[in-house]
């Protein structure tokens, strides 16, 4: 038999290291934009601190966001959340909080930084010139790849040869 979405049960919620701290929780709740209810009703919304344990679950552990634990609620909420939480820049101006308060906790030198490759940008395409590829001339050779193929080979019908080809992989065009 089956199992089916009622049948399966969450498991007990324990609260732990897997979630925020109030104390922490109480400086990134005023960055969070508040949530607009449809007129029409609909469902009541997941709360705010359960989608952000899942987010930084999901960033924590590399899983899929389809494969958030249910007690996170669900991994497309939770993207949804993530990704509009991100186009308002909650994420920055809480890493800028965090920085002043560690700065004011234990201080900062900040003569000396070093970044993350993963914050930094990656060249967009087209930004850096690349060498010219050098053009291939046809050879008249036999290799492994341009030879036919043996008699009573049953491709025998199919080696025809190199197919023909356009201006994108060699100047000539040509058939054998």
């Amino acid at each position: 038999m089956a199992r089916n979405s009622k049948s399966r049960k969450p498991l007990p919620r324990k609260p732990g290291w897997r979630d925020v701290s109030d104390e922490f929780w109480a400086k990134v709740e005023p960055l969070l934009p508040k949530d607009v209810r449809s007129p029409k009703g609909g469902r009541p919304p997941t709360p705010h601190r359960t989608i952000f344990n899942g987010i930084l679950y999901v960033l924590r552990t590399g899983c899929q966001w389809k494969m958030l634990p249910r007690e996170y609620g669900s991994g497309s909420t939770a993207h949804e959340h993530f990704q509009k939480w991100t186009s308002v820049r909650v994420f920055s101006k809480l890493w800028r909080l965090c920085l002043l308060e560690y700065d004011r906790l234990k201080g900062i030198d900040w003569k000396w930084q070093s970044l993350d490759s993963v914050t930094v940008s990656a060249p967009v395409k087209g930004g850096m010139k690349r060498a010219k590829t050098r053009p291939i001339e046809v050879s008249s050779e036999r290799n492994a790849t341009s030879s036919s193929m043996a008699k009573g080979s049953p491709w025998e019908s199919n080696s025809r040869g190199p197919m023909p080809t356009t201006r994108l992989g060699f100047e000539r065009l040509w058939i054998r």
